[in-house]
């Protein structure tokens, strides 16, 4: 750890002299690359020169101690060496934390895809309230929504529903809701009171850049139809909707939001890259996604993610064994707490990972 440290802090100090180079600077391209690298080594290597700073510190202290001609000196060099040597144990957790990979999606947008899974009419309008409670949580960040592709039973229950929130760090926050979300309660439509349990499935894809990923149009079959739903005689007259079929893998994308064809174009073509990303980096990564707690499974009652308990007012992560007793506070889009938790979940995760291969 310590060699790599010591490599991070010479390519540091070159990518300052770098950033200052007027050449570099005239490339746009470049410099932006390189001031990316320079933040993410901001965040280590000032943790490497406390740390040099403490080494040299307590090899001071220890040195008084051995000598031990002045008692007085000793007894102060002995307390400030049992408070340094706390202090390196917390910073070489805390360097050990900086240098965790960094997902390369976290600040990109995300698309999220909610479907109806188990239990018909409940499992749609428990489908509603995700996507309420989305769109409630991007509103607190001052992020931005687009509905994509709205697709309502007649009770505004959710068949299938994909929207994209925008704004930095959303993908870093919501990644781990992907997978089954099970509800608990009586439905209005019981009448004999009994609880029932019913499930809707929620994917988490990262919005991918034009030129991060590219579709060959041989691949892909478009297909328009006239949109359904709410939006006036608009929906009846003109053939708006678009359907994109991407043949090699069966994946099939639709969007009838806009009134311009053009438009419900581009937007499948986003969630049609971001579906595709997400199909090929699972192939990719399978025996490390075997092991990740986020999966969306078939939409089955037993694989869950999180319970919504209604009548014990509670919301649990099975994953991480979290309860809340604030179920309508966190429907209406307060899930801060819930992701801060998964998140360092996460991280004590890659901390295991680290150590294990260190070992």
């Amino acid at each position: 750890m310590f060699e790599n440290l010591l490599q991070m802090a010479a390519r540091y100090k070159e990518l300052e002299q770098l950033m200052g180079d007027p050449d570099v600077i005239a490339d746009q391209e470049q410099w932006q690359k390189l001031v990316k690298e320079h933040s993410a080594l901001q965040k280590i290597v000032p943790l490497y020169d406390e740390y040099i700073v403490l080494e040299a510190n307590i090899l001071e202290c220890e040195e008084i101690i051995n000598d031990g001609s002045d008692k007085e000196m000793v007894s102060l060099a002995k307390e400030e060496h049992s408070d340094d040597i706390k202090k390196r144990v917390k910073l070489i957790e805390d360097l050990k934390i900086a240098m965790l990979p960094i997902d390369p999606n976290d600040d990109k947008s995300v698309i999220i895809e909610i479907r109806q899974a188990a239990g018909g009419d409940e499992s749609a309008l428990f489908g509603t309230q995700l996507v309420r409670m989305y769109m409630r949580f991007a509103e607190r960040q001052k992020w931005k929504v687009k509905e994509l592709d709205m697709n309502y039973t007649e009770l505004r229950g959710v068949k299938e529903v994909t929207f994209m929130i925008s704004g930095n760090g959303a993908y870093s926050m919501l990644k781990f809701e992907s997978g089954v979300h099970r509800v608990q309660r009586v439905p209005a439509t019981e009448s004999q009171g009994r609880v029932h349990t019913s499930t809707c499935t929620v994917a988490v894809l990262p919005e991918q850049p034009e030129v991060s990923f590219k579709i060959v149009t041989a691949d892909i079959k478009v297909d328009t139809y006239r949109a359904s739903g709410a939006g006036g005689q608009h929906v009846n007259k003109t053939e708006s909707a678009i359907r994109i079929t991407h043949l090699p893998t069966g994946i099939v994308v639709t969007c009838q939001d806009e009134k311009s064809q053009i438009k419900n174009k581009e937007s499948a073509m986003k969630v049609l890259k971001s579906r595709l990303f997400n199909h090929y980096q699972s192939a990719i990564d399978k025996e490390y996604s075997a092991n990740r707690k986020l999966q969306v499974g078939s939409g089955d009652r037993s694989e869950r993610i999180r319970t919504f308990n209604f009548p014990q007012g509670r919301v649990t992560d099975h994953r991480i064994g979290l309860t809340m007793y604030s179920i309508d506070d966190f429907l209406d889009g307060n899930l801060y707490d819930m992701i801060t938790a998964l998140q360092l979940e996460n991280q004590n995760d890659l901390l295991s990972q680290y150590d294990a291969v260190k070992k």
